[in-house]
């Protein structure tokens, strides 16, 4: 476990971009996927983070029926013009596709990183799958994952994920600062999955929470939009509606270390105690 009072010093500022997919059209959202690194960029941000299979489009039986055209990979010459975006504003890119495992076959929705001079940093595997993912063939990740931006760890996500407690919470007690999490939130039951558990995961771990979302429909779901930042504390930073956008925030060094001092979640001396037989009884 990395030291949990290790904490940043320098503000950072990072975005979440939202816009409709060209289904199964990697170069067409490819190009999208510049254009919101250029807006970001403009922004002041250090990092924009998109939407779960945002080069494809949550189009899951198109991609399972071609996965050798739809499948990227680190040194997929399909994202050569993301990466010169990239190196051209500054700005990085946390970008999601299906992915197929190097040894193994195995499909999985991933994202993949490009750094601020557009070279691929690293690559993660979302690692709860859905029901529906499964029976597709898209098999889970089995690994976490955290970049460091400027002092700050930053944990990835995708969709599903926050859903389990445990998932965010193994990446603050590695010692992330921020949850980033690209998703497929639709409309109904999507829209309040938002506005409950991405608050909830910050409050949890008392860390930042960064949500980019689909606002569009891509394969059988309306996305809700509805990009946002939460604080450590679980309240709203910042959020958009449901229109192709960029939201941006800038993450306070400060208000993290006071956040973490208020409520130390994450160093409480009972996680390290050992687990007692619970009691029960019947009323």
């Amino acid at each position: 476990m990395d030291d949990l009072r290790e904490l940043p010093t320098t503000p950072l500022t990072l975005s979440a971009g939202q816009a409709p997919c060209v289904p199964l059209d990697i170069p067409a959202n490819v190009a999208t996927a510049a254009e919101l690194v250029r807006r970001a960029a403009s922004e002041g941000s250090q990092l924009l983070v998109l939407p779960e299979l945002f080069l494809t489009g949550y189009e899951l039986p198109g991609i399972t029926a071609s996965p050798s055209t739809l499948t990227i990979h680190a040194d997929d010459p399909r994202l050569d013009p993301l990466a010169a975006t990239c190196a051209e504003t500054g700005t990085g890119v946390v970008v999601g596709g299906p992915t197929r495992h190097a040894e193994t076959g195995q499909l999985r929705i991933s994202v993949l990183v490009l750094g601020r001079d557009g070279r691929f940093v690293t690559q993660y595997d979302k690692q709860h799958s859905t029901p529906r993912e499964r029976s597709l063939g898209i098999s889970p990740g089995t690994h976490g994952c955290t970049v460091t931006l400027d002092g700050w760890h930053l944990g990835l996500g995708i969709c599903w994920d926050m859903g389990f407690p445990e998932h965010a919470r193994a990446a603050a007690l590695s010692g992330t600062h921020a949850y980033l999490v690209g998703a497929m939130l639709g409309r109904g039951s999507g829209a309040h999955q938002r506005t409950a558990v991405m608050p909830a995961r910050a409050l949890d771990n008392t860390s930042y929470v960064l949500l980019a979302n689909h606002c569009a429909v891509s394969g059988p779901y309306h996305g809700c939009g509805g990009s946002a930042v939460w604080n450590p504390d679980g309240t709203l930073l910042t959020e958009t509606a449901d229109t192709p956008t960029v939201v941006t925030a800038t993450l306070d060094p400060a208000a993290l270390a006071a956040a973490r001092e208020e409520d130390p979640v994450l160093i409480d001396p009972s996680l390290s105690a050992p687990v007692h037989p619970r009691t029960s009884a019947v009323l």
